[in-house]
């Protein structure tokens, strides 16, 4: 049994994934230790993790997106509230390790410091991705504005404009931050996020082709291992689904404040006259003034099992974690995208055919009642994504791989033998 250290980012949408794969990690016999929000702690503790809060000065810091102007507001938001963290994470995450006396080491692709602090340490580490991972590649449009992937001489030359202009906006005032922070711990600079995210000997992120696009230029560290849904302990279902008699649109908003809630009013609209039940979800907290409609249900919080299970669509403003949940059930989704990987989450479903896209400034009841019929009638290319999910051998796969490439470099270090870990691929679609 290997002792195993998690840290996390403060933020339900990374939580949970993670979650999924610390889990099987443990029904491996390993004993597991989480950093996580404070709000979390006891439910992965029910899950059978060892799970502590992280500093709560980490967890206090807020961006505020819903003050932001715009796209550009809400990175240059999201970004300082990264760097800000990052800077806490170093001193709370040594701490855990001294505690812990970890073998391994995972650590969520959003905690820089953290990061920052294993690339310095003598630990073996990884990252987890919840998301696409900020890595170049030739193969795709540059990560961020959600662009259609162009292939020949138009597309080499859009993306080859483009990415200047990506660095310039993402790394450019995040890089004096970080190499700070990295000085400070004896770590080398980088020059990118991307150059960050490649120092990981190991890097697991959520998804899996077609919905994720190929990567063949990406190194053989990096493993798609599918939809990574965390399986929460079962509450009863509530009274008012099991009296629901139509087939169902679930509507799910961001589980950080970032002034979506005008997809749910929106949805309510839209749908009031079509045969369904429109359950609207505000994980951030209920908005007032909602409209009342006679074929809806609006809560802050609903068990997504059971309502994926006789949903026809899922509408969602492009958080990771709605989007791979419904897809890997095979439910279609409608993506309206307002800010952070969002856009990029709405390309791949529309490029995946699994899907409709919607840009928020498109927003009205009449165009989202057409995205949402249109992505109803997708379930085939939903369940093309929940296959290609599968194929990538899933946190079964993450865990075996952590096992290989991070305790057996532990395990040969204590023997004196060379610590160069095993480098054997995974099943087709696991990158």
């Amino acid at each position: 049994m290997a002792v195993i250290l998690a840290y996390g980012s403060p933020a339900l949408g990374h939580v949970y994934p993670l979650a999924a794969l610390l889990v099987e990690l443990a029904r491996r016999g390993h004993q597991v230790h989480l950093r996580t929000m404070a709000g979390q702690v006891d439910a992965m503790r029910a899950a059978g993790l060892c799970a502590e809060a992280v500093d709560p000065r980490i967890e206090a810091i807020d961006g505020q997106d819903w003050l932001a102007s715009g796209a550009l507001g809400v990175l240059k938001r999201s970004t300082d509230v990264l760097c800000r963290r990052a800077a806490l994470e170093v001193g709370d995450y040594r701490r855990a390790v001294d505690m812990v006396r970890p073998d391994a080491v995972i650590i969520d692709a959003n905690c820089w410091g953290a990061i920052s602090a294993a690339d310095a340490g003598d630990v073996p580490w990884s990252v987890f991705s919840p998301f696409t991972p900020y890595l170049h590649s030739r193969y795709a449009p540059p990560f961020g504005p959600g662009l259609r992937p162009l292939t020949g001489v138009v597309g080499g030359i859009r993306d080859g404009v483009m990415r200047p202009v990506v660095r310039m906006l993402f790394d450019r005032p995040v890089l004096p931050r970080i190499n700070t922070i990295r000085a400070g711990l004896g770590a080398s600079p980088v020059g990118s996020v991307d150059a960050l995210m490649r120092r990981a000997p190991l890097l697991l992120a959520v998804g899996g082709e077609p919905f994720e696009y190929p990567h063949p230029d990406w190194p053989d560290t990096v493993h798609f291992i599918g939809s990574c849904v965390f399986e929460q302990v079962p509450r009863p279902e509530p009274r008012w689904l099991a009296a629901v008699d139509r087939p169902i649109v679930l509507v799910g908003t961001s589980s950080i404040a970032q002034g979506d809630e005008r997809l749910g009013r929106t949805a309510l609209l839209a749908l009031a006259d079509q045969p369904v039940h429109v359950v609207v979800t505000f994980p951030a907290g209920i908005p007032a003034g909602l409209p009342r409609t006679p074929n809806s249900t609006v809560c802050r919080f609903v068990p997504h099992a059971a309502v994926l299970d006789r949903a026809m669509c899922v509408v969602t403003h492009g958080g990771m974690g709605t989007t791979v949940k419904a897809l890997d059930r095979g439910v279609p989704v409608c993506v309206v995208p307002f800010a952070r990987d969002q856009a990029e989450v709405a390309r791949r479903v529309q490029i995946a055919g699994c899907g409709t896209r919607l840009p928020p400034k498109r927003l009205t009841p009449r165009r989202l009642r057409g995205a949402v019929l249109r992505a109803s009638a997708m379930t085939a290319g939903a369940r093309r994504v929940a296959t290609g999910f599968a194929a990538t051998g899933g946190v079964q796969r993450g865990a075996v791989l952590i096992e290989q490439r991070l305790l057996s470099v532990r395990a040969r270090a204590g023997t004196g033998l060379p610590a160069s870990p095993p480098r054997g691929g995974g099943p087709p679609g696991a990158r």
